[in-house]
């Protein structure tokens, strides 16, 4: 037998079979198909709240290191994920968190007010509060505004009156709950009743980021500046400049007053005649149940003079959380009445941020940023949830996912048909 023949054969027939096994393919069980890292499984939850008995640190897991130098505790552990943030953090996002208690207080006898507006949080450039307290009897001031106000009653019970440019009249009373919203340049007032002995405190919320209660068009600061030979012939009293005596020479922007009768129709100089009522009783409107709380919303379509003010009261059981979400033009402007609270906000270009609330505090969420807020206490979370709108509108992360084509779903997430099917193909908004 030729052997150089047979290994001449061998090497160009039997050595390419055994070359054409295929190479097995390294899977990296920590990456997607295109090279990309996984998110990892830390489950990023709060580290510790308010009423904690801890020295909070700036610490979670391996990442931080202790404070050696001074702590203002109280502070820290109001703000846990802003101490020791969670790793799904990242890159910056402006201040969104303002707790009214922080705000400079104007008192007054009889009441007081503080505000919020870009002076103290800059993002929050649309919209502006204000939290105002009247005791029984008290009065706001006549005055109006350059832009809109809309208002929520935190407690008490309030007589509003305004005139339209029509010179149309409403009166109404509104209670713990209610609404009341006058257009830009409305002149009105605002009386605390005495059917509770401590009067009452409410929300005012302006259409304007730079809004200040200092800027008002107030009725006694206007009139100290106007001659009385003026106001004598505006008045027809030319000949009785002693009527004009007693006009303070200063604003009095809050101060006590002769409570306002019972019967609303004793303080009617003329019936009401305006085409669309200015007070709402929202404290009326039965809630949707969802699987997490309740929700009930007011817009346009239900309290029509508030074109440019949407809102919803929202109740969050514990555990519960309104599902992420964002609106799709309107900046939302959230009060917090009772709880606690955590919102992680999603600015795009991988820029997140994770701020703690609690009763007292403002969210101030710019248009089209992505957020949830979940209940983080072991009580019911409540707030009121104002949208820069004429209607109450938000896109549901879960719905966007069930509607679209599953395989598109599942290229971006690698999400499985299990996961897949729990996705609901309607608004959830609140979630257990």
């Amino acid at each position: 037998m030729n052997w150089s023949l047979f290994f001449l054969f061998a090497s160009y027939v039997l050595l390419p079979t055994v070359s054409a096994i295929p190479t097995p393919i390294e899977v990296d069980l920590d990456r997607d198909p295109n090279g990309i890292p996984y998110t990892d499984s830390n489950p990023n939850e709060e580290l510790w709240h308010a009423g904690s008995k801890i020295v909070p640190q700036p610490q979670r897991g391996s990442l931080g290191a202790s404070i050696l130098g001074p702590q203002n505790i109280p502070l820290e552990l109001q703000n846990a994920d802003l101490l020791a943030p969670p790793t799904t953090d990242h890159g910056s996002v402006p201040n969104f968190k303002w707790p009214f208690s922080l705000s400079h207080s104007k008192l007054n006898k009889g009441g007081w007010s503080r505000g919020q507006n870009v002076g103290n949080m800059p993002s929050a450039t649309d919209i502006a509060g204000v939290n105002m307290r009247l005791e029984a009897g008290a009065i706001r001031e006549l005055h109006w505004h350059n832009v809109d106000e809309w208002a929520y009653v935190l407690e008490g019970d309030v007589r509003i009156s305004t005139v339209t440019p029509e010179g149309q009249v409403w009166i109404g009373d509104v209670s713990k709950g209610d609404l009341w919203y006058f257009p830009a340049g409305y002149p009105h007032s605002v009386q605390a009743k005495n059917s509770t002995p401590d009067g009452a405190e409410f929300l005012l919320i302006f259409d304007e980021g730079t809004f200040s209660e200092d800027g008002t068009f107030l009725l006694t600061d206007w009139l100290a500046h106007v001659p009385k030979s003026v106001l004598a012939k505006i008045f027809g009293l030319d000949n009785d400049l002693q009527a004009f005596d007693h006009i303070p020479a200063s604003e009095l922007y809050i101060f006590p007053g002769t409570p306002p009768p019972e019967n609303i129709n004793e303080d009617m100089v003329v019936p009401n005649n305006t085409p669309q009522p200015f007070t709402f009783a929202f404290s009326k409107v039965v809630p949707e149940k969802k699987l997490g709380g309740t929700v009930k919303v007011v817009d346009s379509r239900s309290f029509s003079v508030a074109n440019k003010i949407a809102a919803a009261e929202v109740e969050i059981e514990v555990g519960g959380i309104r599902e992420l979400h964002w609106h799709p033009t309107q900046p939302e402007w959230t009060f917090f009445i009772s709880g606690e609270a955590r919102i992680s906000l999603f600015a795009s270009q991988a820029n997140a941020a994770t701020y703690d609330f609690y009763a007292g505090d403002v969210a101030y969420i710019p248009p089209s940023f992505g957020h949830y807020i979940e209940n983080t206490g072991n009580t019911t979370l409540k707030f009121i949830e104002v949208l820069k709108s004429e209607l109450f509108q938000d896109i549901s992360l879960s719905q966007w996912l069930a509607l679209t084509p599953p395989e598109l779903v599942k290229a971006h997430l690698g999400f499985s048909d299990d996961t897949i099917a729990h996705l609901s193909k309607t608004k959830q908004t609140l979630v257990l």
